[in-house]
């Protein structure tokens, strides 16, 4: 998956906006290009652990088929943790055909590496920050 440059600015934006709080979106796109972050409410409101809206859900798949965009991955952040699925991102990766990305502000440079998870193991890793 490549994610266009913008939106890996937005992502940060993000993140650094909603910490200490994990921030979290769907990245939407054609084919294997993220050309849009799609932000939503973390409802959790943690710094360890992050749940989107259902309506924020739904709406964003409105957004996507309206605007002829495919939902590519989820992505949340990890303030104080690196850019690795906790055993909580394992367990709750239940769509094997989106990717899974996060974003680390753990260091001065924050890291973004998104995952491809099924039965709760990572089988695929790309680097993109």
């Amino acid at each position: 998956m490549r994610i266009e440059s913008h939106v890996i600015d937005q992502l940060i934006a993000q993140a650094r906006r909603d910490a200490p709080l994990e921030s979290c979106g769907y990245l939407l796109g054609n084919g294997d290009t993220v050309s849009e972050n799609y932000p939503m409410e973390n409802i959790d409101h943690s710094p360890e652990h992050f749940a989107f809206n259902p309506r924020e859900q739904f709406a964003a798949l409105r957004y996507a088929r309206q605007h002829g965009l495919t939902i590519l991955a989820n992505w949340h952040s990890h303030p104080a943790s690196p850019s690795r699925p906790s055993q909580e991102d394992l367990r709750l990766a239940n769509d094997p055909n989106i990717r899974y990305a996060i974003l680390s502000l753990l260091d001065d440079t924050p890291r973004l590496n998104s995952f491809k998870i099924e039965g709760g193991k990572v089988i695929d890793k790309e680097i993109h920050l």
